[in-house]
């Protein structure tokens, strides 16, 4: 079905469940709701989290794969249970009768209004990255920001751990474990906290107080960084971590209720997906930030059964409802 077909049907459509989202969480819960034979559309911005690694790891049977190709796979199995898909920008989301409206903008001149009883939050979270000349150019490549997914890549190389805040003590400890060779550059953490700086030298951990002021590279790889007092420090990677921003905006306008966590400010959720709102569960980085690919898959699974069996209470009291009636 082509895309403008697409937002005809959907125009005068109604839907068992709306996924806001096609990344690996998103394209987990369409599988598990097409196969639960539930009329099922996913809306999907194009701009999944992963895109700037070329590889995925740590993701059991697709080690080494291209992030994108496993999006093409799961878009194809979706699509052979019956998922819908269509590329948008959902505007905002509020209660309808029964369900769920879902406005959205697709692009100039196409907008449509979906109904849906249920919706999965998918969206993911976007990472805001110290603001250095040559670091956003080289993330995903030699700037990273998780070792168990890029670190062997890397191990026994020289990594520098560039700390942006007090909660990067736990990334500049985990280095270590992937290299002998590695230097914290500490500015970020504030005052060195005594028995972590005991633990960094014991290891035989670098420490270098001033600043980075600019990330050196050849084309995305990098060879090291200059700090404020001119210094140039050979590297061939960076461990680093931005600030984590949740894209949640979509349901904004349904008040669900939020948790403050280290990582901010997330939309709160029970162990199985669902919100504060009775139709809405939410799975991923959207409110797991720091889940890698299988655990937002598995929790992604783990909300479709749940808002499946959420709509199989209430065709069963509607048609006790109707036979009363």
């Amino acid at each position: 079905m082509g895309v403008a077909a697409t937002m005809g049907a959907m125009n005068s459509s109604r839907y068992d469940a709306v996924i806001i989202g096609g990344g690996a969480a998103g394209l987990s819960a369409a599988q598990t709701l097409g196969r639960s034979v539930r009329r099922t559309l996913v809306i999907d911005g194009g701009l999944p989290r992963n895109r700037f690694a070329a590889h995925m790891h740590n993701v059991l049977g697709h080690d080494g794969l291209p992030p994108a190709e496993l999006l093409a796979r799961g878009r194809s199995e979706a699509a052979a249970y019956g998922v819908e898909f269509v590329t948008g920008e959902v505007l905002g989301v509020h209660d309808a009768d029964g369900g769920l409206a879902i406005e959205l903008s697709e692009g100039p001149g196409a907008a449509g209004t979906v109904v849906a009883r249920a919706l999965v939050l998918a969206t993911g979270a976007e990472d805001v990255l110290p603001e250095l000349p040559g670091l956003a150019e080289r993330w995903g490549s030699t700037v990273l920001h998780c070792p168990y997914c890029h670190g062997w890549e890397v191990r026994g190389r020289r990594i520098g751990v560039l700390a942006t805040s007090p909660a990067s003590a736990h990334q500049v400890q985990l280095a270590r474990q992937w290299s002998e060779q590695v230097t914290v550059f500490s500015a970020g953490l504030g005052a060195l906290d005594p028995g972590l700086e005991r633990g960094l030298r014991a290891r035989g951990m670098g420490i270098v107080p001033e600043p980075v002021v600019e990330v050196l590279g050849d084309g995305d790889r990098v060879t090291g960084v200059r700090t404020a007092d001119g210094r140039v420090h050979a590297l061939d990677a960076i461990l680093t971590m931005g600030a984590v921003r949740p894209r949640d905006g979509a349901v904004a306008g349904l008040g669900l209720a939020r948790a403050e966590t280290p990582l901010g400010s997330l939309i709160a959720v029970d162990a199985t997906g669902r919100t504060s709102h009775p139709r809405v569960w939410a799975a991923g980085n959207a409110v797991a930030p720091m889940a890698t690919v299988p655990m937002v898959m598995g929790a992604a699974a783990q909300a479709a059964g749940a808002l499946n069996w959420a709509l199989i209470e209430e065709d069963f009291a509607r048609a006790v409802a109707e036979t009363d009636g």
